[in-house]
């Protein structure tokens, strides 16, 4: 099965849960995320605003706001296929994009430079345990790791995860998967 194949397959699955199956793996995630050091550690944080099939963001990035975090958002540029980050204190400074989603407008946000972010929360539909994903199709994390040095970390339900994922001489793995039923280090 090709990445395609793979992408269509899970986000079926993803799609189909129920509300409050969806509910509670999102909040288990959650709660795991909090635990983390990277994450009591972070000033900023760096993380997409969710898809209605993804692991929810939009309660990470209130509590991550009621913690005093400083959150940024990504802003994805298609023309040069680069994402930068812009800081985000209000919902109401994001703008519904292409398919969607929603993504800083840069005129009512600040641009945040790469090495100001402590922790990435890095999106993706597949993983293995060494951390490899299958993300969305763009390659905008991947460049945008190639460059970053802090702290990284996934959100996934559990069967998200798969035993291999497709690797590419430019992906970049995570360092960290936070599931709804475990913590898995990558780096070991």
């Amino acid at each position: 099965m090709n990445k395609k194949q793979m992408r269509i397959e899970i986000k079926a699955q993803l799609s189909a849960l129920e509300k409050p199956e969806y509910e509670q793996r999102c909040y288990l995630i959650a709660q795991r995320l909090y635990t983390l050091s990277e994450w009591k550690a972070a000033d900023t944080i760096a993380i997409t605003v969710s898809a209605p099939f993804e692991v929810d963001t939009w309660a990470i990035i209130r509590q991550a706001w009621m913690s005093e975090k400083k959150v940024c958002v990504p802003k994805c540029l298609p023309e040069t296929k680069e994402m930068k980050f812009y800081m985000l204190s209000d919902f109401l400074e994001l703008e519904k994009v292409y398919a969607g989603l929603y993504e800083p407008s840069p005129c009512k946000t600040k641009l945040v430079p790469c090495d100001k972010i402590d922790l990435v929360v890095v999106p993706g539909l597949l993983f293995n345990k060494k951390g490899y994903r299958i993300g969305f199709g763009g390659g905008y994390y991947d460049r945008f790791l190639a460059g970053y040095k802090g702290d990284t970390v996934s959100l996934a339900c559990s069967f998200q995860l798969r035993d291999t994922v497709p690797i590419e001489l430019h992906d970049f793995p995570v360092q960290k998967i936070v599931t709804d039923s475990c913590i898995i280090n990558c780096s070991n």
